[in-house]
């Protein structure tokens, strides 16, 4: 599996990183991660958006902030791996829209599991190989 599956078009517009300054390693890496994410948390049960984002930044103890779910959950929407589930009215008068993941969403949270955990150990390897210091 090459880096370009994994990321998408990570590769490709890292290498033109000097006409485009306005977004950072993390903010690619997290483009590519974020669908795995909620992915992840909506195989445990349906969540609202404010939720997930709240659970990923507990999860992570304050380190892994989201502020801009909606786009990855439209996303994800679009190609079928989350449906809308049902609308509460919370205590507040607030409406949550609850997201459920499918089946389709499912197995394709296997499939880039694998691959998620793949290229984490290879870019450990390296690093190691490199003399990186990364655990």
């Amino acid at each position: 599996m090459n880096l370009t599956n994994m990321f998408g078009d990570f590769m490709k517009k890292e290498t033109n990183i000097s006409k485009d300054k306005g977004h950072s390693f993390e903010d690619y890496f997290k483009r590519a991660v974020n669908p795995f994410l909620v992915l992840l948390l909506l195989s445990e049960r349906p969540m609202y958006v404010y939720e997930m984002a709240n659970e990923l930044e507990k999860r992570s103890e304050g380190k892994y902030c989201l502020s801009l779910l909606y786009p990855v959950i439209y996303r994800l929407v679009s190609q079928g791996f989350v449906i809308e589930g049902e609308k509460l009215i919370s205590n507040d008068n607030r409406v949550r829209q609850y997201y459920k993941i499918t089946s389709e969403g499912l197995d394709y949270l296997n499939k880039i599991e694998v691959i998620y955990k793949q290229m984490t150990e290879t870019i450990k390897k390296i690093c190691e190989v490199s003399g990186g210091n990364i655990q």
